[in-house]
């Protein structure tokens, strides 16, 4: 089902790891098969000098993770840009029809990464995301889902939309 290249990449992941003092920072997740991906990137005159990422999924996702740091790590900005879904993919010697997304996600947080060191460059600062209000969790209340962002029910231990466990992790709305 899997090539050679990915078992070896889901098995011995390259670049795991939580980078403290990122210059960008790129978060994708798919709701539907629950694949979470962080990569973080430490850039130097121009180039992807260090990376790293956190991924939370299966070993597509895992292998993609890998494979997408090795093809970015040295390369410029504008290089790291034109990494594909279909160029990671080809990497891997290919995906499972049904694993082709995960490729996506890999390119996709690599772009956001990337954008991220950019704008924080161009002094362009994001506003927090999370709320600070305290709530109640009543019966009959709204909340929105960590993972997906989706409208739930107060106080169930699973997101009915994305299927993720968010008993603790409550937002408010």
């Amino acid at each position: 089902m899997y090539s050679e290249v990915v078992m070896d990449h889901f098995k011995n992941p390259r670049n795991v790891g939580k980078m403290e003092d990122a210059d960008g920072i790129g978060e994708v997740g798919n709701p539907i098969c629950g694949d979470m991906m962080t990569i973080y990137i430490k850039v130097k005159d121009d180039r992807i000098d260090d990376i790293k990422f956190l991924t939370f999924g299966c070993a597509a996702a895992i292998a993609v993770s890998s494979m997408l740091t090795e093809m970015a790590r040295g390369k410029t900005l504008a290089e790291a840009k034109k990494i594909t879904n279909k160029s990671v993919a080809e990497a891997l010697e290919g995906l499972p029809k049904n694993k082709l997304h995960c490729s996506n996600l890999g390119a996709d947080a690599l772009h956001l990464a990337v954008k991220d060191y950019e704008d924080r460059k161009a002094g362009k600062v994001k506003s927090p995301q999370k709320s600070e209000d305290k709530h109640e969790h009543t019966e009959g209340a709204t909340c929105k889902c960590p993972y997906c962002d989706a409208d739930r029910d107060a106080g169930l231990e699973f997101c009915t939309h994305c299927g993720q466990e968010i008993k603790g992790k409550e937002t408010v709305h």
